[in-house]
C-alpha cells in the first residue's frame, strides 16, 4: 500500500507557522506562556520605545526653559507609576484578564465597554503602524538616499514578517526579540549612569539652574503661563504611557500564576519606563542638548556623551545604540500584536464582533485577529504613506479614552463596596489620582491634536463602535429568537414523543444494527430540541437509536487553563445527557458523544467515523438556521459550519440530513 503525501501547500504552511498543536496536552499551557521577563520584552517594549519620542517631545515643548523639564520628569515619573499600581488593582481584581475592555464592560456598562474596546483597537493599530514605520525612519536614516524610496514596503515587509512569527505563536514571536530589547535597555541604561557619574559635581549648578529659569518663566510667562507650558510638555509626552494596560489585556498568555506573573511584569514595566524617561530628560541637561534640523534629539545627546572618546569605541556606540532604538521601535509593535487579537477576541465572546474572532487555530492562537490587525496596520501605511509626522497626531489619544473609562469603573467599584472591602480608601485614591491624570491628558491631546488630523481617530472610533453595536443588536435578535424556541420546540417534542406508541416500556434495548439517527447538537436548546423533534416528525418510528453529538469549541474565551478546559468538557456533557435522558424516558436507545477542540468540523468528523463503525445504518441531522435575506453580513457573523460539516461526510459516502431553521 502506498504512503499518501502530504500536500505541498500544507507542508509550506507547517514549515512557515509550525506543526499543530494540541489542547489535550497537560503542558500546553505552560509550553505557550510568557513568564514575567518575556512579557515585559513583548508587552512593555511599546512604553520603552516610547523614549525615543517622549521624553524628547516633551523637552522639546519647553523651548527656551530647559531645566524646567526636571518638574516634567518627575510628573511623567509619578503618572507612570500611579497608572501602573491603577492596572495592577485591575488585575486583581480581573485575574482572568480583559483589560480596560472587560473593566468599562463590568463596572459601567457593556456600551461602555464596547467604546472603550474600540478605542484600543485602534490605538493598538496604530502602535503597530507607527512602531513600524518609526523603526523604518530610523534604520534608513543609515542607508543610502536612493533607498529611501523603498522604505514602505520595508515596512510593510516587516508587518508580514511580524504576523508570520505571532500566528507561530506568542512566545515564538517574542523570544527573537530579547536580544535587541537587551542590547537598547544595557546601552540606554549606560548613558544615562554615564551622565550622571561624569556630571556629579554639577548637581549643585543644574538645581541652580532650574531655579533660576523657574524664576524667568514666572517672570516672562507668569505663573498660569508658566504652569500651561509645563502641562503642554507633560502631555506631548503622552505616548510614554502607551502600552502599561497591555498586560492586562493580554493575561491569558502570561505564565501561571497568572496574577503574579502579571504584576511583577507591570513592576519591570514601571521602573524602566520611569528610569528611561527621567533619566534621558536628566541627561539632555547635563549634556546641554539642544534640537538639530535632521537629528533626534537621543542622537544628539548620544554625540555629545561621547565627544571625549576615542573615534574606535564613540562612534560604533552611537551607532549601536541608535540602531537598537531603530529595531526597538519594531519590537513595540508587538504590543499591538499581542493585545490587539485578545480585545477583538473577548469583544467577539460578548458578541459585539463575528464570533470566528474568539476562535484559536491548530496552533492555539488567534489567527484571525492576527490577521485583522496586521491588514489594518498595513492600509493605515499605505494611507499614511508611512509618514511618522502624519501617523504621531493619529496616535495616543485613544489609549487615554481606554485609561478614563477604566480608571471611572474602578473609582465606582471601590466607592460602592466601601462598606464590606477593607482598604478601598486607599485603592480608591489610586485609581482617583489615576483618573484625573488620564482625564487631563485626553481633554489636553484631543484639544491639541483634533484639527491637525486627530479627528481622523475619533472619527474611526465612532465609526467602529456603530458597526460592533450593529452586529450586537443582529447577535440579540437570533439570540431572541432562539430563546423563543426553547420552551415551544421543548413542549411540541414533548407532545411528538407521547403521541408515538412505544413498542414496550422496559428499558431501551441497544441494537447497533438498527437505524440510527445521529444528531449535531451544540447544547440543550431550542435548535437542538427543533431538530430532533423534526427527525421523529419526518420519519416517524424509523430510528430506534439516538446518538447526541456535541463539540465544545475551545476558544479565547474558555483557553485558559486545565480547569477551564475540564469545566467545558464537563458542561458539555451535562448538555448532552439531557438529550439521553430525553428519549430513554420515551423507550428510545440513546447515547451522547462529547468531544472539545478547537476546529469543530474535524472533531465532529472524527466522532462521526467512530459513529458509523458502531451503528452501519446511521443517517446524521443537523439544523442550521436560515435567514430570509442572505447577505454577505450573515455569512460573516454565522460560520455555517453544518454545510462544510456535510460535505465531508458526503465524500464519505455518509447520508447527512439538514434541518432548515428560519431565524
Amino acid at each position: 500500500m502506498s504512503e499518501v503525501k502530504t500536500p505541498f501547500n500544507e507542508r509550506l504552511t507547517r514549515l512557515i507557522v509550525g506543526g499543530a498543536r494540541s489542547v489535550h496536552d497537560r503542558t500546553i499551557f505552560h509550553k505557550l506562556s510568557l513568564a514575567a521577563f518575556l512579557a515585559w520584552v513583548g508587552l512593555g517594549s511599546d512604553g520603552l520605545s516610547s523614549s525615543c519620542y517622549g521624553p524628547p517631545e516633551a523637552f522639546i515643548a519647553l523651548k527656551e526653559y530647559p531645566y524646567l523639564g526636571i518638574f516634567v520628569a518627575l510628573a511623567t515619573a509619578v503618572t507612570i507609576f500611579v497608572i501602573s499600581a491603577s492596572y495592577s488593582q485591575i488585575i486583581e481584581l480581573f485575574p482572568s484578564g480583559g483589560g480596560g475592555y472587560l473593566v468599562a464592560s463590568k463596572l459601567l456598562s457593556p456600551r461602555a465597554g464596547a467604546v472603550s474596546g474600540c478605542a484600543l483597537l485602534v490605538d493598538y493599530v496604530l502602535t503597530i503602524a507607527i512602531s513600524i514605520a518609526s523603526g523604518a525612519d530610523a534604520l534608513f536614516s543609515f542607508l543610502p538616499e536612493p533607498w529611501v524610496k523603498y522604505k514602505l514596503w520595508f515596512a510593510i515587509g516587516v508587518i508580514v514578517v511580524m504576523t508570520l512569527l505571532n500566528i507561530r505563536g506568542a512566545r515564538e514571536s517574542v523570544v527573537p526579540l530579547v536580544p535587541i530589547f537587551l542590547i537598547f535597555v544595557l546601552a540606554h541604561a549606560f548613558v544615562i549612569v554615564y551622565a550622571l557619574a561624569t556630571h556629579v559635581t554639577e548637581f549643585g549648578q543644574l538645581a541652580g539652574n532650574v531655579t533660576t529659569q523657574t524664576r524667568q518663566a514666572r517672570g516672562a510667562l507668569g505663573i498660569w503661563g508658566m504652569l500651561f507650558l509645563l502641562m503642554h510638555s507633560y502631555s506631548m509626552g503622552a505616548g510614554t504611557y502607551t502600552g502599561i494596560e497591555a498586560v492586562s489585556n493580554s493575561m491569558a498568555i502570561l505564565r501561571e500564576p497568572r496574577v503574579q506573573t502579571a504584576k511583577r511584569t507591570m513592576t519591570y514595566m514601571w521602573i524602566s519606563l520611569a528610569i528611561a524617561s527621567v533619566g534621558l530628560m536628566l541627561t539632555y541637561m547635563l549634556f546641554n542638548v539642544h534640537e538639530v534640523p535632521g537629528k533626534s534629539l537621543n542622537a544628539v545627546m548620544l554625540t555629545k556623551a561621547t565627544q571625549g572618546w576615542s573615534a574606535a569605541w564613540g562612534q560604533p556606540f552611537v551607532i549601536i545604540t541608535l540602531i537598537s532604538e531603530a529595531t526597538i521601535l519594531f519590537i513595540a509593535a508587538q504590543t499591538g500584536f499581542l493585545g490587539g487579537p485578545r480585545v477583538l477576541a473577548n469583544m467577539a465572546t460578548d458578541r459585539w464582533l463575528p464570533t470566528r474572532l474568539s476562535m484559536l487555530s491548530d496552533r492555539l492562537v488567534t489567527r484571525n485577529g492576527i490577521l485583522i490587525m496586521s491588514s489594518a496596520a498595513a492600509v493605515t501605511l499605505l494611507g499614511t504613506g508611512g509618514e511618522v509626522s502624519t501617523l504621531v497626531v493619529l496616535y495616543s489619544i485613544n489609549v487615554f479614552i481606554t485609561f478614563v473609562l477604566s480608571q471611572t469603573g474602578m473609582v465606582r467599584h471601590w466607592w460602592q463596596v466601601r462598606h464590606k472591602e477593607p482598604g478601598w480608601g486607599h485603592r480608591l485614591f489610586i485609581n482617583g489620582a489615576g483618573l484625573v491624570m488620564t482625564g487631563f491628558i485626553l481633554v489636553w491631546v484631543t484639544v491639541l491634536k483634533f484639527f491637525e488630523g486627530g479627528w481622523v481617530t475619533l472619527v474611526v472610533t465612532v465609526g467602529l463602535v456603530a458597526m460592533v453595536s450593529s452586529i450586537r443588536r443582529h447577535y440579540n435578535a437570533v439570540g431572541k429568537s432562539l430563546t423563543s424556541l426553547n420552551k415551544l420546540a421543548q413542549a411540541v417534542l414533548t407532545q411528538t414523543l407521547q403521541s408515538k406508541v412505544i413498542a414496550t416500556a422496559a428499558a431501551p434495548v441497544f441494537d447497533p444494527k438498527a437505524k440510527t439517527a445521529a444528531i449535531l447538537v451544540n447544547g440543550f436548546n431550542g435548535l437542538g430540541l427543533h431538530s430532533t423533534q423534526n427527525v421523529i416528525r419526518y420519519f416517524g418510528d424509523s430510528f430506534k437509536n439516538f446518538v447526541f453529538l456535541a463539540v465544545g469549541m475551545v476558544d479565547a474565551g474558555n483557553f485558559k487553563g486545565i480547569a477551564e478546559l475540564n469545566n467545558l468538557r464537563e458542561h458539555i456533557h451535562d448538555e448532552n445527557n439531557r438529550y439521553v435522558d430525553l428519549m430513554q424516558k420515551e423507550g428510545y436507545y440513546a447515547e451522547c458523544i462529547t468531544r472539545v477542540g478547537t476546529d469543530i468540523a474535524d472533531e465532529i468528523d472524527q466522532a462521526a467515523a467512530e459513529v458509523v463503525q458502531k451503528y452501519p445504518d446511521v443517517v446524521f441531522f443537523a439544523g442550521q438556521l436560515i435567514f430570509n435575506n442572505e447577505s454577505f453580513f450573515t455569512r460573516l457573523l454565522h460560520n455555517n459550519l453544518v454545510f462544510a460539516v456535510q460535505k465531508r461526510l458526503y465524500r464519505k459516502g455518509v447520508p447527512f440530513v439538514i434541518l432548515p431553521f428560519r431565524a
